[in-house]
């Protein structure tokens, strides 16, 4: 009895920890980059491209005005979010992807200050940042009111904790229709935690993950338009509030 009670004892604790490896390789498997071609890490005429330990840089070629510095989602390979910020800096906006530690904007927000990037007083800085990356983005606003611009949160239902009513920067939350993670309803619901001026845009048809080029995210919803549709949209709602 003690024998085929201990033999089922191990057949449980065999199968519990191989669910685990399984589900943990998804996971990480889910949050690599897909269908980031090599082109976005390439110099071209109109913006130059650095990559180091700390972000990935995106420089235009010509005299520009803005600064986008941008937060990753949680464990999401900084790489996924390439395309976009490639396509925000061919318009002539200098753009940091920074690469958090432990892939976690919660252990890395800081980062921007400790490396000083918002020295240069002649630039426009606008913060941004995708599900955690956007939580964390607002975090810093609240801790450091006068070194950003402009408040650019995507996908996220933050800030829930803290309260940016009472800022003075412009403020916009991009999110999805169908986004299954960061749902409207909780956005809405977190209104009031936001300046009455921000401006909430609802991409139609988008999801979670398909703001970056990363696999699919546990709890989202399957979207109702292709990646490049929502990227598409995505990229001209900021750049018109970055230009405005």
């Amino acid at each position: 009895m003690i024998t085929k009670k201990w033999t089922i004892k191990k057949i449980i604790t065999t199968v519990w920890i191989t669910g685990g490896v399984i589900f943990t390789a998804w996971l990480i498997y889910c949050y690599q980059p897909h269908g980031v071609g090599i082109t976005f890490f390439q110099n071209s005429e109109r913006t130059k491209v650095e990559d180091n330990k700390d972000f990935y840089l995106f420089t235009p070629s010509t005299a520009f005005k803005e600064v986008l510095i941008f937060y990753p989602g949680a464990m999401v390979d900084p790489k996924a979010y390439v395309p976009l910020c490639r396509k925000i800096a061919d318009r002539n906006i200098k753009v940091y992807l920074i690469k958090m530690p432990w892939r976690l904007a919660s252990k890395g927000y800081n980062k921007p200050k400790e490396l000083h990037l918002f020295d240069d007083t002649t630039q426009t800085y606008i913060l941004s940042g995708h599900s955690q990356g956007a939580k964390m983005a607002a975090q810093f606003v609240y801790e450091n009111p006068a070194l950003v611009d402009k408040l650019l949160l995507i996908a996220t239902t933050h800030p829930r904790d803290i309260s940016l009513v009472g800022s003075k920067i412009p403020v916009m939350k991009i999110f999805g229709s169908d986004d299954g993670v960061a749902d409207e309803k909780t956005i809405m619901d977190n209104k009031m935690k936001l300046p009455r001026t921000t401006n909430f845009i609802r991409i139609q048809g988008g999801n979670h993950g398909q703001f970056g080029y990363y696999g699919f995210q546990l709890g989202d919803n399957k979207a109702k338009i292709s990646r490049e549709q929502q990227l598409k949209e995505t990229l001209q709602y900021v750049i018109e509030f970055i230009k405005r």
